[in-house]
């Protein structure tokens, strides 16, 4: 199964001792807080379950992320087809952090694994980042990662409950560089 390398970090299947540091992860309200309610741990294993079915069947999802220096599982980042209620279509890039492991420029290098991906090896046109347009944290990140808003596509997540803070949205797009070194 496909893994993804960088300079500190490898992004690779998950496994079980994945479980329970995710749970803890999407049991802090600050990781959530861009995100809605906290999971809980029966939660947090079905979605292992179906990010390992999608790896397997796709070969690209959302990969487990740990520190390569000390194996230390730092949360997730990865590619994932965009739900058919969206109102736009591709191939989305994201990631997750736990707390510990903000700050230290983890979320852009992993980021930028899962674009060189989707181009070098998926072949992929473009690629987008959706976020709630209060997460200025990870929008951050889009724009280190050189992507580009349009406010036109800013939109109102179905997902979300009416008035709340995550309804409001925002997209980031990158197109795939022109051939030549990046």
């Amino acid at each position: 199964m496909t893994e993804l390398h960088t300079a500190r970090l490898t992004l690779r299947p998950w496994r079980e001792s994945d479980l329970a540091p995710w749970a803890a992860m999407n049991a802090d309200p600050a990781v959530r807080e861009h995100l809605g309610e906290l999971l809980t741990r029966e939660q947090c294993d079905a979605g292992v379950a179906a990010f390992r079915a999608d790896l397997a069947r796709r070969g690209y999802g959302w990969w487990a992320v740990e520190s390569t220096a000390t194996g230390e599982f730092l949360g997730f980042a990865g590619l994932d087809d965009v739900d058919e209620d969206m109102p736009f279509t591709g191939v989305e890039v994201g990631w997750r952090l736990a707390r510990g492991a903000w700050g230290h420029g983890y979320a852009t290098e992993a980021g930028r694994a899962c674009l060189d991906f989707a181009f070098d090896t998926l072949g992929l046109p473009e690629v987008l980042a959706v976020t709630t347009a209060a997460n200025h944290r990870s929008q951050a990140v889009m724009q280190r990662l050189g992507m580009v808003r349009d406010p036109s596509e800013d939109f109102d997540d179905p997902y979300a409950p009416e008035g709340s803070p995550l309804r409001p949205s925002v997209v980031y797009r990158l197109s795939r560089p022109a051939e030549g070194p990046r």
